[in-house]
């Protein structure tokens, strides 16, 4: 059976950029339906992502405050026990909320939500494919945010058991005995940090010589050192090359420096990166370009593609795999098909590693300072100093400040420590209004607080050069 009908706009993808592109678009008064393969909206932020990691990651951190900190502020647990099927129902639960939520919202303004698989068929039409048929839709505007995928590794073939990728280290019904982990980059340390404080020997293997490669590479080193101290084992430069199930389990064989050595693990998380989920789309059927090394789409500045009428926004288009980034570009491009000035300013988009303590950046490293020749000052403000942090008795960590060394202007804030994720957007916001360490060092802020650590540190530059 084939249906057709017809909309303004179609979008391919529920998660971050569709599902808030659908609501703008509605809100502009724009017919809208939005297709995705899951039944639940919200990609994979909400179902498999953002939204359960950290809700694990919530409850992980109670267990490791019972067993660990508690006592040192006069509060002695015994025979602290971990219902990890109990917490998996309260992850599920949140999920279930959130995604009931973004459903509601898209029904309020009259989003048409259809499941099935997309492709496009013309530069006007999307086909989607049901159990029963398929349901064509004519459209003036084609939005596609379809998201990413895990990256394979050659060696290691997932099969949901011993080998699993994000999503399935999101599901384990108990923690294993020893989770190798191929990928130092945020999903792996986020889950790694899991693990590790629901009773698993965590090893982390990576191929380059820093974790979390984009971060400053101060911060990635201190992210190392006290992550080291809190039992997780890191190997870097390392690659692994083959993997083999045996009784004892899985053994790893690794290579460095031209050495080989192995590994004897119960489980392995694969996560080392994820690209854009292009394929099955018909994208070369109709001419929309990709680039051939990274998959990812072409777009200019206004997110159209190079069919113009077609757009495109999120982790199918360059630059990080945020969720907040896919957000706004969804509504950027949305209003770039109705004629609204619009635009994302990538050097103010932050990002956050939920680990404990907490990673929170925006703006420049020092490495990338060095490598444009641009002259900067910096500074590291210790959270040692900062009385909230010596109350909770987190003091891990830094607020670092990197300005332009001429006109004090801000050019990229990294902070380690308790609460990074919040504070950050502090700085975000005074990057986005162009402020100077002066501004951030005048601006009264509450005492006790975390964030007068970045107070401080804009503090501890003093005056700016004549």
């Amino acid at each position: 059976m084939t249906e057709t009908t017809s909309y303004d706009l179609v979008i391919v993808g529920a998660g971050p950029a569709g599902y808030t592109a659908a609501i703008q678009a509605a809100q502009l008064g724009m017919k809208t339906a939005c297709v995705d393969r899951s039944a639940r909206p919200g990609g994979v932020c909400l179902n498999v992502g953002c939204i359960p990691s950290k809700a694990l990651l919530d409850s992980s951190a109670l267990v490791d405050a019972a067993r660990n900190k508690m006592a040192d502020h006069g509060i002695e647990v015994a025979d602290v026990r971990v219902n990890i099927a109990k917490m998996m129902v309260r992850k599920q639960t949140i999920i279930d909320q959130l995604t009931g939520q973004v459903k509601k919202l898209l029904d309020s303004h009259r989003v048409t939500l259809i499941q099935g698989d997309a492709r496009l068929s013309s530069p006007n039409q999307v086909d989607v494919s049901q159990n029963d048929g398929v349901l064509s839709l004519k459209t003036r505007f084609i939005l596609l945010a379809a998201g990413s995928h895990a990256v394979a590794v050659p060696g290691l073939k997932l099969d949901d058991d011993r080998i699993v990728d994000s999503t399935g280290a999101l599901q384990f019904d108990e923690a294993p005995q020893h989770l190798a982990i191929v990928g130092g980059g945020y999903i792996g340390l986020e889950l790694g940090v899991v693990w590790k404080r629901l009773g698993s020997r965590v090893t982390v293997i990576e191929m380059l010589p820093q974790i979390a490669g984009s971060l400053d590479g101060q911060i990635a080193r201190t992210l190392k050192r006290i992550l080291t101290r809190q039992g997780i084992d890191f190997m870097l430069k390392t690659r692994v090359i083959q993997a083999a199930t045996g009784n004892d389990g899985m053994t790893l064989t690794l290579e460095s420096a031209g050495k080989q050595e192995t590994v004897i693990c119960d489980r392995v998380l694969v996560a080392a990166g994820r690209k854009p989920a292009t394929a099955n789309l018909g994208l070369d059927t109709i001419g929309v370009e990709t680039d051939s090394k990274t998959g990812c789409i072409r777009v200019n500045e206004f997110f159209q593609t190079s069919v113009s009428n077609i757009y495109a926004a999120g982790d199918l288009i360059p630059g990080p795999m945020l969720a907040h980034k896919a957000s706004a570009e969804g509504i950027a491009a949305v209003e770039a098909m109705n004629g609204i000035e619009t635009d994302v300013n990538y050097d103010t988009i932050p990002s956050v590693i939920y680990t404990w303590p907490e990673v929170g950046s925006v703006g420049l490293t020092e490495e990338q300072v060095k490598s444009r020749s641009i002259p900067y000052r910096s500074t590291a403000f210790p959270f040692t100093g900062n009385g909230r942090a010596l109350c909770l008795g987190e003091t891990d960590g830094m607020v670092k400040l990197i300005v332009h060394a001429r006109t004090d202007r801000i050019l990229g804030v990294h902070i380690i420590g308790p609460h990074a994720s919040e504070i950050i957007a502090e700085c975000v916001m005074a990057m986005e209004f162009g402020a100077s360490s002066e501004d951030l060092a005048r601006v009264i802020h509450s005492h006790p607080t975390f964030a007068e650590a970045v107070m401080e540190a804009a503090r501890s530059l003093g005056a700016r050069s004549a």
